[in-house]
């Protein structure tokens, strides 16, 4: 490759100094062209002489990234490029996997205050995907993993409630979270027959509150099979002039009840992608296992509930018990996906790309509520990991998520133009309805818990295997406890946040994912360092108040 020559003009002597373009590169520094002159970093074959007033916007990643600095998504900026196409016609639809394709690049983190079955659900009907934790029994996670499984709409009743006919029901505290009480044989979820059901105003007319809830039930239940789409169940509610209907699946048992007011909730949503769905017609679900032997057992128990891809969750992932992980799964269930990491560098994703990893997850140390850059000194700034684990994982043709530091719109548009083909979503996610936990008020504000898995807290339930600590006799805390706003429902703030994302997409000129891709490659889009001054002027600044509103 021919030298670049950089010509730096004086005030009074036009003096030439010659770098070679290999010194340039591998400059260790900061490159500033701050110089009295403006003066040009000319690429080959443009290597001419240039004259005072020429310019060149910002630097490919190529330069940008090879500088010895660590930079977060707040660090970087990209310069915007040409617009031809309107915001409509960004196209967001992505892989999560070598073999699995979304609709919206969202995934919901397998910690356990984000993503449980209504989350799973809920993401997977936005285009998305969650991915269910494993910070709990095989049972509990098989169980979390077949309830997601057999819904074909989010949740609409949270916690339905069961007696039997020989119950009697003493307290209208069971008609908390619903207007009505099932009747099975033995009070049970999961008895298959369904008996009847008592509403509220029946209940509370009785004059006898001790009574059997056989004498005063309505036997007649109409129901619907959970295969239902919410226009199906709609149009049966208006024919049938009823306030609420039962979906039961194959087997008779009680998934979901929706009335119709959750029929105009669901509706008032806004639209996104097409929902995730399997061959089977059944929403696609992601589970997390850990590297232990004791996780061989519990992935084949999570395959047989069907879980459709396993993330292998570990906060170091480049282990000798995680490949051999990878290819014990590969080996057992070769049509299964299995997505690998944490990795942050090159080195650590080509061990995983080798063991066969269908799916790669990069981040370390950069969660809001993760403490491992602190305490264990190691990680990279996220902008920096996803962009160089993404270079050596395109050759591959691995998909990446981006897993980490994600805090708004602008930070999904970074992630996504800088390699990752998807983004994982802890905090931003955390605090919504469908996340797991209840409200509580704190100072005023209505919050739900959020635990980093690597907190102590989280680690008696058993997520410091995640640290490769669960034989250490002293735990070392990687990560935090904390309260997280109300954010209200993913499948209101999630469509938004999308718009956002494409928005940033068209000041880019790129109109999907794979061409911001490219035009980072091939070094058309260009970027710039920020710094501390730029980042506070690229934010709110200079009033006394202000109300900050996104959607």
């Amino acid at each position: 490759m021919p030298d670049k020559i950089l010509m730096l003009f004086s005030n009074s002597v036009k003096d030439a100094i010659s770098y070679s373009y290999k010194t340039l590169a591998t400059h260790t520094g900061p490159i500033f062209f701050g110089l009295q002159t403006p003066a040009k970093t000319l690429t080959p074959p443009q290597a001419t002489m240039t004259t005072a007033g020429e310019f060149e916007d910002g630097f490919p990643a190529t330069k940008l990234f090879n500088q010895g600095y660590s930079y977060t998504y707040d660090d970087v900026i990209f310069l915007p490029h040409y617009i031809d196409f309107p915001t409509d016609a960004v196209q967001l639809n992505t892989k999560l996997s070598r073999n699995i394709n979304l609709s919206v690049p969202c995934v919901a983190s397998p910690m356990d205050t984000v993503t449980e079955a209504s989350m799973a659900v809920s993401m997977a009907a936005l285009g998305g995907i969650g991915i269910i934790h494993s910070n709990n029994t095989v049972s509990e996670q098989v169980s979390l993993i077949r309830s997601a499984k057999s819904h074909r709409i989010p949740f609409a009743s949270s916690d339905i409630q069961f007696v039997s006919p020989d119950d009697s029901i003493s307290s209208a505290s069971v008609f908390d979270n619903s207007t009505c009480v099932f009747v099975t044989e033995n009070g049970y979820k999961s008895d298959k027959a369904l008996l009847g059901f008592v509403d509220k105003s029946t209940w509370e007319g009785l004059a006898d509150k001790e009574a059997r809830v056989s004498s005063y039930m309505e036997k007649n239940v109409l129901t619907l099979p959970n295969s239902y789409n919410i226009e199906d169940i709609a149009g049966y509610l208006a024919a049938k002039d009823l306030d609420f209907v039962p979906l039961v699946s194959g087997e008779g048992e009680v998934v979901d009840v929706v009335s119709k007011a959750d029929v105009e909730r669901i509706r008032g949503f806004p639209k996104l992608g097409l929902p995730s769905v399997g061959e089977d017609g059944e929403f696609l679900v992601g589970a997390s296992i850990g590297t232990r032997e004791s996780d061989k057992e519990r992935l084949e128990q999570l395959v047989k509930a069907g879980a459709n891809v396993i993330v292998i969750d570990s906060s170091q992932g480049n282990s000798i018990y995680q490949i051999e992980m990878i290819k014990y799964a590969k080996k057992m269930f070769p049509d299964l996906d299995v997505i690998g990491g944490n990795v942050v560098t090159m080195y650590q994703a080509q061990n995983l790309i080798q063991a066969g990893v269908d799916g790669l997850r990069v981040g370390m140390g950069s969660g809001s509520i993760c403490t491992t850059q602190e305490v264990c000194a190691v990680g990279r700034g996220q902008a920096t990991a996803v962009y160089k684990v993404s270079s050596v994982a395109a050759q591959s043709g691995i998909p990446i998520i981006a897993d980490g530091g994600i805090s708004n719109s602008g930070h999904i548009v970074k992630a996504l133009t800088l390699g990752a083909s998807t983004v994982m979503m802890g905090s931003f996610l955390a605090g919504s309805t469908e996340a797991p936990g209840a409200y509580v008020y704190q100072d005023g504000r209505r919050v739900k818990k959020y635990r980093g898995m690597g907190s102590l807290e989280a680690m008696t339930k058993g997520s410091d295997a995640r640290y490769l600590g669960d034989t250490a006799k002293m735990k070392i805390a990687q990560g935090v406890v904390g309260a997280v706003a109300d954010k209200g429902s993913v499948l209101k703030f999630i469509p938004y946040t999308m718009q956002a994302v494409k928005q940033g997409f068209q000041d880019l000129g790129a109109s999907s994912l794979q061409s911001a891709h490219d035009m980072l490659r091939s070094g058309i889009l260009r970027l710039e360092v920020r710094t501390g001054a730029a980042q506070v002027e690229g934010g709110v600044h200079g009033l006394v108040s202000y109300d900050k509103k996104s959607f």
